[in-house]
């Protein structure tokens, strides 16, 4: 799929958002990519999902593991695309942990999922989770990685976006008074 393409699916779906975003990370932007708007449609999901496991079509990997919310249906798709299974992290007291009787075990490949990057903070909990099985991270993968990230992994992604993210005491839309919104899953 070309960015145009995937660019109109984003769009048509309502995914892309214009106004002032408090970011998971803590950061402020002008945009934000709602994809729960596109996962909605199990079609749209598949056929994205489908493009992002041909990267690993031919790699070792035994499961396929994102972060709740943003990372669990994109898990799924590409889990099916790969023929694996489909866990997820989710926090618990703050913390990103395995529940629901999920686990890695050792020496496992396990893929790396996440709707969107921004600072990698979420996908970098679940690479501890990962390691600290004794599993090795065969990849990390995203629908949009939105900017520089701080992973020391590798990153595949559909799209990448250079979008400005600000710190509160440097954001522009803070200092034009526009209302601050958090879409985000993080709490």
């Amino acid at each position: 799929m070309t960015d145009d393409e995937i660019l109109r699916i984003f769009n048509k779906t309502g995914a892309i958002l214009d106004g002032h975003f408090l970011l998971s990370s803590g950061l402020h932007s002008n945009k934000y990519f709602q994809m729960a708007k596109v996962l909605q449609f199990p079609e749209l999901a598949r056929t994205l999902g489908a493009e992002i496991a041909k990267k690993y079509i031919n790699t070792d990997i035994d499961a396929v593991i994102g972060p709740a919310l943003g990372g669990i249906v994109l898990s799924y798709v590409i889990a099916e695309q790969l023929c694996v299974r489909s866990i997820f992290s989710e926090r618990e007291k703050g913390i990103m942990v395995l529940r629901r009787g999920f686990s890695i075990e050792k020496n496992e490949n396990i893929l790396v999922c996440e709707d969107v990057i921004t600072t990698g903070g979420s996908v970098s909990e679940v690479i501890d989770i990962v390691l600290s099985c004794g599993a090795n991270v065969a990849g990390i993968c995203c629908l949009v990685q939105r900017g520089t990230h701080g992973l020391k992994f590798p990153v595949h992604y559909l799209l990448k976006m250079d979008i400005k993210n600000y710190e509160e005491s440097d954001c522009p839309m803070c200092r034009q008074n526009l209302p601050l919104v958090k879409p985000g899953s993080r709490q």
